[in-house]
């Protein structure tokens, strides 16, 4: 069969299952789960792989994660992933599928990638039956994307190299919508895509008292005052202005009453670097200025710094077979550079760490409006007509890649 006509089997494959793919993206929309807590997504993705007779595990991840496949012709295959938890955040939308939990809702789209990557299976396992594929495709469906690093669990419990099922993963594909991009637009980049991350946590312990005389303290408060705003010159004074780190802290606890200097301040946030040079500077400075400015105001300090998810880094060759693949796929004015990394953090960068990988961003900002409710806010939503070109390009990747 050729390409061609292959091309067709999948258009008419996405016609006829595009509605009830768009059932299923409401439903688990509606359902939203944390990480590692995907219970009932889970389940709801190996009864669907089950209905199609689709070859799959579930119990990884610490226990929600799933892994499908179909044989094909190669010795090693094509892996696809999506992630599938939701956020802590209330949702403020008021359409019939807006989530059923109170202070959870999937504000970042994983209800659309895993809804994209159930129709790309089912198209591939009709196909399947009529030929046999020139890859075997490896399906990851991947929990806590959001800080629990699923992807890396997914890596750890065996998922890329063969040993839970089928074969060897040869080359990975991953995508995010992306609400910034025209709908039905595709973009990625060789090379850094999306930041690594460096969580902080820092203590400043004073000496507390009456807030009538703080001549008499070691004020914690103005100590971390200082500290927030010193940390600043770590971005404008010591990283060279053509690379990129943020250093942003979130959150500031202390005090118990109005009248009472407390005795400590609990700060916390994040770093995001680009170079793994950078982080390594980021890290040495962030220390030193802390513990200078807790001793210069009489305070002492302690600094923890959690590495998080490493740099989403493209491989060359996966991104150039996705550009090649794309431009046989849709129209050559929806393929787009991604112009510059962004600071957000992934763990698919703990599979591009494994295999030559790909990640790349699909449109969701319809025709004529300047924009749409952006990731992690509470009015954000999938828009399902993006589904269609998400099916395209995962079934195109899977059925066109060569792996040698």
């Amino acid at each position: 069969m050729s390409n061609t006509t292959t091309s067709c089997a999948v258009d008419a494959h996405i016609d006829a299952l595009l509605h009830e793919i768009i059932a299923v993206r409401h439903d688990l929309h509606a359902h939203p789960e944390l990480g590692y807590k995907e219970t009932r997504t889970s389940k709801v993705i190996q009864d669907f792989l089950g209905k199609n007779e689709i070859q799959h595990k579930g119990g990884l991840a610490k226990g929600t994660g799933v892994l499908a496949y179909i044989q094909g012709e190669g010795e090693k295959s094509i892996g696809l992933r999506a992630d599938m938890d939701a956020l802590p955040i209330f949702e403020e939308n008021t359409f019939d599928w807006k989530s059923v939990h109170e202070g959870c809702m999937h504000a970042c789209g994983h209800d659309g990638h895993t809804a994209i990557l159930l129709g790309t299976a089912k198209v591939l396992s009709l196909i399947a039956k009529e030929q046999t594929l020139p890859n075997p495709v490896t399906f990851v469906f991947q929990p806590a994307e959001e800080g629990g690093a699923g992807g890396e669990q997914m890596v750890l419990d065996g998922c890329l190299n063969g040993t839970v099922l089928g074969t060897e993963v040869g080359m990975m594909f991953g995508l995010h919508g992306w609400p910034q991009l025209p709908l039905n637009n595709v973009a990625t980049k060789v090379g850094p895509m999306l930041a690594a991350d460096i969580g902080v946590s820092v203590t400043i312990r004073g000496v507390g008292g009456h807030a009538a005389f703080p001549y008499l303290c070691k004020d914690p408060i103005v100590c971390a005052a200082n500290v927030v705003t010193s940390l600043q010159q770590l971005v404008s004074r010591n990283t060279d202005p053509l690379d990129s780190l943020v250093v942003s802290i979130t959150q500031f606890h202390s005090g118990t009453a109005h009248n009472i200097i407390p005795e400590e301040v609990k700060l916390v946030g994040t770093m995001r670097y680009l170079k793994k040079e950078t982080g390594i500077m980021a890290k040495e400075r962030f220390r030193e200025i802390v513990m200078s400015v807790s001793t210069a105001y009489g305070c002492t300090a302690e600094i923890t710094l959690r590495d998080g998810y490493p740099v989403t880094c493209n491989d060359p060759l996966a991104v150039s077979t996705f550009f090649t693949i794309a431009q046989n796929t849709i129209s050559q004015d929806r393929i787009l550079p991604f112009e510059n990394p962004v600071m957000g953090g992934e763990d698919f960068s703990y599979y591009c760490q494994e295999v030559p990988s790909c990640f790349f961003a699909l449109g969701l900002l319809p025709e004529g409006v300047d924009q749409i409710p952006a990731l992690h806010q509470p009015k954000f939503d999938f828009n399902d007509e993006a589904i269609r070109t998400g099916i395209q390009m995962f079934c195109a990747l899977a059925l066109n890649t060569e792996l040698t």
